[in-house]
């Protein structure tokens, strides 16, 4: 009974917090905006700061933190992929309430925030700013924290292939930022991941829009035509992105949508 009660009380505070995150998204987001440009005008005619040490350690917390999203997630997609095939794991939403992974899904929907602070580092050391960074950030934080209180299908894909991604990217970061010498090739093997990301997660989207009305797939029309706007957009940007940075031989790449 006091089980029970406790995962009563664990549910009415989390969607309480679904709530309070869908209501302040996009007060956050302006936020945002204002102190990334607002930085950048106040650092105009200031010095840039240096932060190696700060922005190794920051990175390196994130990459921990998505090398262990990655590895509990991803063994319970596997998991679901083995036992109940390709279309469940697509489908499924327990992955929102499964013991191992509740806490992770919404641990991912949390670090949309903290993520944020990339920006800073940037902005401090007064190194360019595009517009595929900030894009990103405001975009992925809005669509998790929507996201996440509907707990539509296809969310496990996302969220997996995020924390993946974001291990090899922070700990690429914090190595770079550590003053080791990471070989070219691996900036460019980590944009490559995030374009398949992209690809991927406009497929899953697409599966999820022609599953809905056949099988238990929940998801709205709403979500699935945001989801495919915001992977799209993400595919060409990230695409362009590789393009001019790597097969233009642009020598002001720097390998990743942000450093």
């Amino acid at each position: 009974m006091k089980t029970v009660s406790l995962y009563s009380a664990l549910f009415s505070v989390t969607n309480q917090c679904c709530i309070f995150l869908r209501c302040t998204s996009f007060m956050f987001c302006g936020l945002y905006a204002a102190l990334v440009f607002g930085g950048q005008h106040f650092m105009r005619e200031r010095p840039k700061l240096n932060l190696r040490r700060p922005l190794a350690l920051w990175s390196l917390s994130l990459a921990i933190f998505s090398i262990i999203g990655a590895f509990r997630t991803g063994l319970y997609m596997l998991h679901v992929l083995t036992t109940s095939g390709f279309r469940q794991s697509v489908c499924d939403t327990s992955f929102y309430s499964a013991p191992i992974t509740k806490f992770w899904a919404y641990a991912f929907v949390l670090s949309k925030a903290p993520e944020l602070g990339d920006t800073v580092f940037i902005v401090l050391r007064k190194q360019r700013l595009i517009f595929l960074h900030w894009y990103h950030h405001i975009t992925v934080l809005l669509y998790s924290w929507y996201s996440y209180k509907d707990q539509v299908a296809g969310g496990g894909w996302f969220m997996t292939m995020n924390y993946m991604v974001h291990s090899f990217m922070y700990t690429y970061y914090a190595a770079r930022a550590a003053g080791l010498r990471v070989p070219r090739p691996c900036a460019m093997i980590i944009t490559a991941t995030q374009i398949l990301q992209m690809v991927m997660g406009l497929a899953v989207v697409g599966l999820v829009y022609y599953w809905m009305n056949e099988v238990r797939c929940p998801s709205n029309l709403g979500n699935i035509t945001w989801g495919s706007l915001m992977y799209l957009s993400y595919l060409i940007l990230f695409a362009s992105f590789f393009y001019n940075s790597y097969l233009k031989g642009s020598s002001s790449g720097k390998g990743s949508k942000s450093e």
